[in-house]
């Protein structure tokens, strides 16, 4: 059994931006609204810390594991739940739609024999958290790229 929560948004601005934002780990205090703090090297393995805020809640430091990552496409990282019974995959994901827009995805996925524990409303605040990350991550790169276009390097 699975259980999955996403946020997809279209972005007015070339895919290779929305990367640029997402791979610079240390701006992510500047602009992301639920994980305010990012460190880590994109190398397949290796473990990263992230700050993590929903909703209300107060900031939680997880230690994921970079799962996989594709430059310009994604970014997944995995963490264990419930004594490593639940297995989430926090996936980032671009997908370009032409030389100047994209689709961002940001979303996790749950598996294991206990995901049932995974609550309904646990999913509804990702969900919010998800949708607040993906109109930063479009705002930033827009506002990047509409930069750029007004002032040619």
């Amino acid at each position: 059994m699975q259980r999955a929560v996403e946020h997809r948004i279209g972005v007015q601005a070339p895919a290779e931006i929305v990367w640029e934002v997402i791979s610079d780990f240390a701006a992510w205090k500047d602009w992301n609204p639920i994980h305010p703090r990012m460190e880590g090297e994109l190398r397949i393995g290796t473990p990263m810390v992230v700050e993590v805020v929903i909703g209300d809640a107060p900031p939680v430091t997880i230690q994921p594991i970079v799962q996989d990552w594709v430059p310009y496409e994604q970014l997944h990282w995995r963490t264990k739940r419930l004594r490593g019974l639940v297995t989430a995959i926090r996936y980032i994901e671009i997908d370009k739609k032409g030389d100047q827009n994209a689709i961002f995805s940001n979303g996790e996925l749950f598996m294991g024999p206990l995901v049932r524990f995974v609550s309904r409303d646990e999913r509804r605040r990702l969900r919010a958290a998800y949708t607040r990350m993906g109109e930063a991550v479009r705002d930033r790169a827009e506002a990047i790229w509409s930069q750029r276009q007004n002032n040619p390097i």
